[in-house]
């Protein structure tokens, strides 16, 4: 028999086995894991970037003799 393994749900920190019993697993219940996917939705867990200011940039304008 395998040791049982203990976690935390990512969105209220409670403490759950992690087992093919919990169908919600990583999460610890079906509101966890709604509540999770509307922060993916709503942008909640985005990476922010930096602009690169050469792709935005307009190439000088060249005078023609």
């Amino acid at each position: 028999m395998c040791a049982a393994i203990k976690s935390k749900c990512p969105v209220c920190k409670k403490v759950i086995v992690y087992s093919e019993a919990n169908p919600y697993r990583p999460f610890c219940s079906e509101r966890c894991k709604l509540l999770d996917l509307g922060a993916w939705l709503d942008g909640a867990y985005s990476i922010a970037a930096e602009e690169d200011d050469s792709e935005n940039s307009l190439p000088d304008e060249e005078t023609s003799p």
